[in-house]
């Protein structure tokens, strides 16, 4: 019987490897092998593979390529300096000390996170251009700043500066404040103090935060694109987004460019990883002690009002401006009551209108991909944790690919394979090559979710069911399928939630008069019909914002009950 068992086992995990290989051959390995074959072979569409590396090399020649690469440098790094100016303090306080109000700050902070980037720039349109909110209600308007390289990275900033601030806020709280009080004993003042020890040993959660924030910053579309282009300040991801759709379309000319902005994305990771392990940052003590905070004093009043300042800058703000251009009857006619109402969600929610077949398609989609996206990572998952073979070392690291490809990188990989003249049936101009590209985007989180769910849970119960006659699959959709159910449906919620209101691959990819909410919001923008992109835009944050969030607290009740009743 064992021997059966196991048997059944290896064709199981064989079964599991096969299926997870096909997907992510299909979604993932497909777009980023014909971006390469592309880029080197232009002609690899009609049959030809003449003229190696030609295009490539006049792409990588070309002196605007240079302008791209520069341009994107910058803003990665301004962006990553604004960020820091802003994270590290409030992380330091809040870790450090006891900040009044702190859970409220930290849900302040972590709405711009919940924000698409796209919907931020377009809201700071409204606030600071010439005759914007700001200069309605002050009589200044700061246009020069908002349409300038600074001003760019700053909201860029705005936007990504939380994924810092919680990191380091929890990596200050691990140091604590004893070692550097060790320093203040032997006669260094609290800053000193705070520089020479307690800054140092953050160090690993520093570089690993802001250098994602430049990863996150080179590979946005969103903010460039609104606010970039008007500056005549482009990006290799504006310059990707030019050469696919505008004529002429340079479809290996788009493909070099993202070899660029690939290797420039890994050369992020790599730089992370040679920072942190020129030095040892480890704190060699004993079992962990309790985090005491001190408290601010006379400081208490100046650190609220820094907290206020930035969550108003960061949330606020913007939010307000969503708000109040979603109910402006016509833009032209300020922040006067007499101008508000409800008109745009009406004609944005009325039976029938574009708005609601934007949102009908975009949640459509979004579940869809929630869907085979936690199905295909919980498979691949388990053909990784539980397989045998080196092969499933492959599938992991398949499986992380798209975290170091950009989504215009993905739209321009499923352009060039599903667009080959020589296919007999593609999902082309369908919303199923939508599908494929969100799923590409987003399949690592799943992937991920089920990996570490899978870590915790031992082999004893399925090898029992295995014994029992079960098959594998029926041991995996009834015993390890349920118990990774919790962290996948969390994954699923949280991809659900991005896919929704993806851009740049919704511009490029949708089928013709197929509209998504972020195609939706940007083209009314476009057209003009600011209060119409504004409601819908109010309306995406909150279906994915509060969706999830009482999707989890759904989940975490039924898991507290559970328990209980299991007690």
């Amino acid at each position: 019987m064992s021997g059966r068992a196991g048997t059944s086992g290896t064709d199981g995990s064989r079964s599991f490897l096969w299926i997870s290989a096909a997907g992510l051959g299909l979604i993932v390995a497909l777009p980023a092998l014909f971006v390469v074959l592309v880029a080197i072979f232009p002609g690899v569409g009609s049959g030809s593979l003449a003229a190696p590396f030609a295009h490539l090399i006049a792409t990588l020649g070309d002196p605007e390529l240079l302008l791209l690469g520069r341009n994107t440098l910058v803003l990665g790094l301004g962006t990553v300096g604004f960020a820091a100016l802003l994270a590290v303090p409030l992380a330091a306080l809040r870790a450090l000390f006891r900040v009044p109000g702190a859970l409220i700050w930290d849900l302040l902070i972590l709405v711009p996170f919940m924000i698409p980037p796209y919907i931020a720039a377009l809201s700071w349109i409204m606030t600071l251009q010439p005759r914007g909110y700001l200069q309605q209600l002050t009589g200044l308007h700061l246009g020069p700043f908002l349409f300038s390289v600074p001003g760019i990275m700053f909201l860029m900033a705005l936007n990504t500066f939380p994924v810092v601030y919680f990191i380091l806020s929890r990596t200050f709280e691990t140091v604590g404040a004893r070692f550097s009080d060790v320093g203040r004993v032997f006669g260094a003042g609290p800053w000193r103090a705070f520089w020479r020890i307690t800054f140092p040993l953050a160090t690993p959660g520093i570089a690993a935060s802001l250098l994602l924030v430049f990863a996150m910053t080179i590979e946005e579309y969103g903010t460039p694109a609104a606010l970039g282009r008007r500056i005549g300040f482009e990006v290799l991801v504006t310059g990707i987004e030019n050469r696919v759709s505008e004529w002429p379309i340079d479809l290996p000319g788009a493909a070099g460019l993202s070899l660029v902005l690939v290797t420039m994305a890994l050369a992020a990771f790599l730089v992370q990883r040679w920072l942190l392990n020129r030095r040892d940052f480890r704190i060699l003590s004993g079992k962990p002690q309790a985090i005491e905070k001190r408290p601010l004093g006379i400081w208490a009043v100046p650190v609220v009002a820094l907290f206020a300042f930035v969550a108003a800058l960061a949330t606020v703000i913007p939010v307000l401006a969503i708000l109040g251009s979603a109910l402006s009857r016509t833009i032209s006619g300020g922040l006067r009551p007499a101008n508000m109402g409800l008109q745009n969600f009406a004609a944005l929610l009325d039976s029938g209108s574009e708005g609601l077949t934007a949102l009908g398609n975009s949640l459509g989609l979004g579940i869809s991909t929630a869907l085979l996206a936690g199905l295909l990572g919980a498979i691949t998952a388990y053909a990784v944790v539980k397989g045998r073979g080196r092969f499933r070392v492959v599938l992991d690291a398949l499986s992380l690919t798209p975290n170091a490809m950009p989504g215009v990188v993905v739209a321009v990989g499923i352009i060039l394979v599903w667009n080959q003249p020589w296919l007999p049936a593609t999902p082309y101009n369908t919303p199923l090559i939508l599908l494929l590209a969100y799923c590409c985007i987003l399949l690592p989180q799943p992937v991920r979710y089920a990996n570490a769910a899978l870590q915790q849970i031992g082999d004893n119960l399925e090898a029992a069911a295995r014994v029992s006659g079960a098959s594998a699959n029926r041991a995996f959709a009834r015993i390890v399928l349920p118990l990774m159910a919790p962290s996948i449906v969390t994954s699923m919620i949280l991809v659900f939630a991005v896919a929704s209101r993806e851009l740049v691959a919704s511009l490029l990819v949708a089928p013709i008069g197929f509209e998504t909410i972020a195609v939706y919001i940007w083209r009314q923008f476009d057209q003009g019909s600011v209060g119409l992109g504004m409601a819908m835009a109010f309306c995406a944050i909150l279906i994915t914002t509060l969706i999830p969030l009482l999707l989890i607290a759904v989940l975490r009740r039924i898991s507290k009950n559970a328990s209980f009743s299991l007690s």
